[in-house]
């Protein structure tokens, strides 16, 4: 089912999340990345994927939560390059006030995950994580293990997407502003980069590896968001810099710096290229999932790309004027009320 909001609909819809007593009212709307809510509590939370890497994430419960009853879960991974604290925490809070045990995690090689060298891209260890917190929410007192989902917002939906069609435990997927990170490397957006820039990247990290192999240093990174703007600046990257480097959404942890933030080393990028996170989708199925994008968004085309190839049951929901970064924290544009709605049927919570 491929649904878009009608801009009446998404008012009302909007306001009714204002005014239930599943959410937390955003006096202001608009952004709000950095939401703290006074109704859900927050633990830092660590454990080990399958390759013994350590794992850390904040874990958020209601408060309200009734002890005789086992939580149904939700893990919530970050945008590709960011961490927990952008984006992901806001999610995870406004699924802990509908009743959820929401996880929002660093993956591996970000924030304060470990992994060696530091922002390396290794798609397979990214999806792992989203298991790992599956096998630590499934052992943890107080959650059920037969009712756990999954949220993956940008490059995370297709980490998610490939974790899930190994892990069976995943009951239900839901995406937003979706990047399918291996489509965006090999051919970029809109099939925008032709076979021999492709190559010509691959023939820069190669080149790029006999350095690092000789120093022991790493000393160059992807683009990623812009550290300023200039008179060149393109409209995605004044998109991600609105969010990455402004107070809206900057966040610097401790394993990185602010220059790098979102910066993937060069030599690691290129491992996208073999990340093919579309192929079976459809054995996901019967499992539900849900891809949430903006209309407006500059990745709307991986979304629309996943839903075609997903088997039922499936549903695209486009939400009439929001960008790619605008889901990732404009509370008055996020269906936050339709993505716990989600989780809800699909876990058959009660």
């Amino acid at each position: 089912m491929k649904t878009k909001l009608t801009a009446a609909a998404l008012s009302v819809l909007m306001a009714s999340a204002a005014s239930s007593s599943a959410f937390a009212a955003d006096a202001a709307g608009g952004p709000d990345n950095f939401y703290k809510s006074d109704r859900v509590t927050m633990e830092k939370v660590s454990f080990h994927n399958l390759y013994k890497m350590n794992v850390v994430g904040n874990l958020y419960l209601p408060k309200n939560a009734d002890p005789a009853k086992a939580l149904p879960a939700v893990v919530v991974g970050h945008p590709m390059g960011a961490v927990k604290e952008q984006s992901s925490n806001l999610y995870a809070q406004k699924l802990a006030e509908a009743g959820f045990a929401a996880l929002a995690i660093d993956l591996s090689f970000w924030g304060e995950s470990a992994g060696e060298p530091r922002q390396s891209v290794l798609p397979d260890v990214y999806s792992d994580d989203f298991s790992a917190a599956v096998d630590f929410l499934g052992t943890k007192q107080g959650i059920d293990r037969t009712k756990i989902g999954g949220l993956g917002i940008c490059g995370s939906g297709s980490f998610l997407i490939s974790a899930a069609k190994i892990d069976p435990r995943i009951k239900a997927v839901a995406t937003v502003s979706m990047y399918d990170m291996g489509a965006a490397t090999r051919n970029g957006l809109r099939h925008g980069q032709t076979l021999e820039q492709r190559k010509a990247v691959i023939e820069q990290a190669a080149e790029e590896r006999w350095k690092e192999y000789e120093t022991g240093k790493i000393t160059q990174y992807t683009s990623g968001t812009v550290n300023e703007l200039t008179p060149q600046s393109t409209a995605i990257d004044r998109e991600f810099y609105g969010f990455y480097r402004t107070p809206r959404g900057e966040f610097t942890p401790a394993s990185s710096t602010k220059e790098l933030t979102t910066h993937s080393t060069l030599t690691s990028n290129v491992k996208f290229m073999n990340f093919y996170p579309f192929n079976d989708i459809e054995t996901i199925s019967p499992r539900p999932m849900l891809f949430v994008a903006g209309e407006n968004a500059h990745s709307i085309e991986f979304s629309e790309d996943a839903y075609r190839l997903a088997a039922e049951p499936k549903e695209l929901l486009i939400v009439p004027g929001a960008g790619h970064v605008d889901l990732y924290d404009r509370t008055d544009l996020i269906p936050f009320e339709k993505i716990t709605g989600f989780f809800k049927k699909s876990l058959e919570v009660k």
